[in-house]
């Protein structure tokens, strides 16, 4: 593979085949057959504004993204409020006028995020002919298992399916889902 870069022996920019790399990469010129060491700029970090909505609040944040790194909806980044991080998942992306699905950090106006490390999933319990609605507060890695059991607060029920935020329903017994990944649980009382 050549790269192109200025060679300082014959003083050209000619293709150079990498010979090492590292922090560093050690080039041959293909023109003279020089060999040097190119260090190449790190890209520059950027603080992209970032709205975290966390359950009914919203809270105004920064995420750090170096200037050509691309972001898209559904990515996950740690986002920086006021002294503490929190983890939070790509919603939506304004660049410019309006909303974009992906785009490179530095055309990045605003990023809409919510969090994911601490959320709180709705379940749905039945028993009979009632249905009573449940909240269930945990973190967003905790998986639940169609089949399995799950509790909030006193009241314990099986689950018999879940609807996930990409609009699929899980149905299939020992399928599993994260909790930021569901919007429904729903189950029978045990």
């Amino acid at each position: 593979m050549l790269i192109p870069y200025p060679c300082p022996g014959c003083s050209k920019e000619t293709g150079h085949r990498v010979l090492k790399e590292g922090a560093e990469l050690l080039v041959e010129c293909s023109g003279c057959g020089h060999v040097h060491r190119v260090r190449f700029p790190e890209p520059a970090e950027i603080r992209v504004r970032a709205i975290v909505s966390d359950r009914d609040q919203s809270r105004v944040c920064e995420v750090e993204l170096a200037e050509d790194e691309v972001v898209a909806v559904g990515d996950h980044l740690a986002a920086l409020c006021g002294g503490e991080a929190a983890g939070v998942e790509v919603t939506a992306i304004e660049s410019g006028e309006k909303r974009v699905r992906k785009a490179a950090a530095g055309s990045v106006g605003t990023l809409w995020t919510r969090a994911i490390d601490r959320v709180v999933v709705k379940a749905s319990v039945h028993r009979g002919r009632t249905t009573e609605p449940l909240h269930i507060s945990c973190t967003g890695e905790q998986e639940f298992s169609v089949g399995g059991i799950a509790t909030a607060g006193k009241t314990a029920f099986r689950i018999s399916h879940m609807k996930l935020r990409d609009g699929r329903v899980v149905r299939r017994e020992g399928k599993t889902a994260a909790a930021r990944e569901i919007t429904r649980i729903y189950g029978y009382r045990l």
